[in-house]
């Protein structure tokens, strides 16, 4: 990295090839699979066809039918949210001299920050509205990582990452 310095070529902070002090990938917990969703989407159907065996072929079948049908494809876009929103990821690197944290949303949007370890904030709040509200301050910015951890994960990782900073700074 500082080859490239002297060559005077951009240096990009999230492409370092050497190892990292400390290395956590932050995921949501995800109670329900693909294939979990799919058993549950077909559980459903067949509890949502039994009100409509006794009135097969009547208006009265013809009646619930849509509001049946709505309640399925209601499920199915709830299940297929959950899904998608699982693929959300936090990255978060630290090197003696760099810490990044690149954010994948589910969307695939990525958020990218980073900064000197030495001069990095780490706070852990409790707050009204959030409790274990965890935060990175450095480099201009003020970041929350973990958004979607529970409070106990976000102290975790509070304890993890402040003694992998307080080792790196002594």
């Amino acid at each position: 990295m500082a080859a490239a310095a002297r060559r005077g070529e951009a240096i990009d902070p999230y492409a370092r090839a050497d190892r990292p002090a400390l290395s956590v990938t932050l995921r949501p917990n995800c109670s329900l699979t693909r294939g979990g969703a799919g058993w549950v989407l077909g559980l459903a159907a067949a509890g949502l066809a039994v009100p409509l065996l006794p009135v097969a072929g009547t208006a009265v079948a013809w009646g619930m039918l849509p509001f049946l049908a709505g309640a399925l494809l209601l499920l199915y876009w709830a299940l297929r949210r959950n899904v998608l929103d699982g693929r959300l990821t936090e990255e978060l690197r630290l090197w003696p001299d760099l810490i990044t944290v690149v954010r994948r949303e589910a969307s695939g949007a990525e958020r990218r920050w980073h900064a000197n370890p030495f001069w990095v904030r780490l706070r852990l709040l409790d707050g009204e509205r959030v409790e274990k509200y965890l935060t990175l301050e450095g480099n201009g910015r003020e970041i929350e990582l973990g958004a979607f951890l529970s409070p106990g994960e976000r102290q975790s990782l509070h304890d993890d990452l402040a003694a992998a900073l307080a080792r790196l700074r002594t």
